[in-house]
């Protein structure tokens, strides 16, 4: 017959409780929408429109819309012609130059200090999914009333 196996985590050694993560794509758009409204903003201060700024990079009037409409993230090659086309710098247009964070920076994790298996654990469960994250959950839990037992 099996033996019941009980695990002790100290109270020192209990994790905080995981924050929310932002989402890839919830960062996308918003590093999107502010690299879109910084070129509307640097356009208009050159007092271009969107057609003589579209020309300059060489898309349709209609893709640098959406670009500026936070919908469309350029590629690389195109954001350096906007870069010129603007006069504006690479730094300025994804909102790097300000002393600020970009708003869409994922936040730097907490300074606090965490045991390396702890650390492993969680970027491990940062990469499941709902259903494996309902799972585990449910084996913490049953592994948490094992010890009160």
């Amino acid at each position: 017959m099996a033996s019941k196996t009980t695990f002790q985590v100290p109270p020192e050694q209990t994790p905080p409780p995981l924050r929310p993560r932002r989402s890839k794509r919830e960062a996308k758009l918003k590093l999107s929408k502010a690299l879109g409204d910084a070129a509307r903003e640097a356009r208009q201060k050159a007092s271009l429109t969107q057609a003589d700024v579209a020309e300059r990079i060489g898309v349709a009037t209609e893709v640098y819309g959406r670009l500026e409409r936070g919908l469309l993230m350029p590629s690389v090659p195109t954001l350096r012609r906007i870069c010129l086309a603007l006069h504006l710098s690479a730094d300025a247009l994804l909102a790097l130059s300000s002393p600020q964070p970009p708003v869409w920076e994922e936040p730097p994790p907490p300074a606090e200090q965490e045991q390396p298996a702890m650390r492993r654990l969680l970027r491990n469960v940062r990469k499941l999914n709902s259903t494996q994250i309902r799972a585990l959950s449910l084996v913490a839990s049953t592994l948490r009333r094992e010890g009160e037992d």
